[in-house]
């Protein structure tokens, strides 16, 4: 279906009538991500880990490079299979560090293996990934009303919170900054602009 389209009948409004949040910038598949990920809210465990790693990988890049390469890592991956990349062994990380079509940090993929064993180890210990990182808000969205770009903090109290749980469970690439944005792309808090169309929505 064409984009515009798509736009038309997910909104009820023509294209040029769509307020967005400006980070989107005219970028088909940003606009897309935030039209139709960004800031709602996930409770399924494995894409909630897919975030947690995909943030990870964007620390020191922008998350359009991300989004760009998220099919390549979704095959490179395993689809984010937890209990599959636990079990990755030097063979395997020796070929996600020769795989063009990902982010080939070493610090990085060692995180992602570390990560999905301190995911099963949460999960085993809480029964759901989805509680575990849900309890910081107490379960509830932090809805904000933001007027402008430069109001939204990269960080907060809750953030704080949730980064040293993470590390004392074993997660890495997990500082206060990354488990922020974590937030604002699974929902846990609604940071889009007032004047975006998405805020009332979600």
């Amino acid at each position: 279906m064409n984009n515009n389209l798509f736009y038309v009948i997910f909104t009820g409004r023509p294209m040029n009538k769509i307020n967005r949040c400006p980070w989107c910038g005219d970028d088909s598949l940003y606009k897309n991500y935030h039209d139709m990920e960004w800031g709602v809210p996930l409770y399924d465990d494995t894409k909630l880990f897919e975030f947690l790693i995909l943030e990870g990988f964007q620390a020191g890049l922008s998350w359009l490079t991300i989004l760009r390469k998220r099919e390549n890592f979704r095959k490179a991956f395993d689809n984010f299979n937890p209990e599959k990349i636990a079990r990755y062994n030097f063979n395997k990380i020796n070929s996600l560090l020769n795989n063009k079509g990902i982010i080939r940090n070493k610090l990085k993929i060692y995180s992602a293996v570390k990560n999905a064993r301190a995911f099963l180890n949460v999960v085993e210990k809480y029964s759901s990934f989805s509680d575990y990182l849900w309890q910081f808000t107490e379960g509830r969205i932090i809805k904000n009303r933001w007027r402008k770009l430069s109001q939204i903090p990269v960080r907060t109290p809750v953030s704080d919170a949730m980064s040293r749980k993470l590390t004392e469970d074993g997660f890495s690439f997990a500082g206060s900054i990354i488990c922020y944005a974590h937030m604002q792309a699974t929902g846990m808090v609604n940071d889009h602009l007032i004047s975006c169309f998405r805020h009332n929505e979600l």
